[in-house]
């Protein structure tokens, strides 16, 4: 996929994405931990791939400035989308900063920029674990 196709694509498409690549490098996580037993892996991952936290981590990448130009511009259309639905256990706002977060990973994914991707993801698991405040 070229990144001119990738920048035309619908955030939901991006975020589609995201979502997909970012589960997969929390599963990882959670097996390279290698403290969680096979039955506790799932609750595990909730606290990673939950739409609150998938909006904590946008905010600390806002706050710290992490995101370049055009990460911005993908957060923004991915905020902006309008999927249809929100799930019954979170609110609009944190819906859309989650699908704002999955939207950035997945156009990450799809162009080919796998190590900012992973410094990204490397990041929001730091976040979610409450141990970076991502000021390094």
């Amino acid at each position: 996929m070229t990144l001119s196709n990738v920048k035309q694509m619908k955030s939901l498409a991006l975020a589609y994405m995201g979502d997909s690549v970012y589960e997969l490098y929390v599963r990882r996580h959670l097996l390279e931990q290698g403290e969680i037993k096979p039955q506790h892996l799932h609750q595990a991952a909730i606290q990673f791939v939950s739409a609150a936290a998938q909006a904590k981590v946008v905010q600390a990448w806002q706050e710290s400035n992490l995101l370049t130009e055009e990460e911005e511009g993908v957060l923004r259309r991915g905020r902006n989308a309008k999927s249809g639905s929100v799930p019954k256990n979170t609110n609009v706002q944190t819906y859309r900063y989650s699908t704002a977060f999955e939207a950035v990973l997945g156009f990450l994914y799809l162009s080919g920029q796998t190590e900012r991707l992973e410094t990204l993801i490397d990041h929001a698991v730091k976040v979610v674990e409450g141990r970076s405040e991502l000021n390094e």
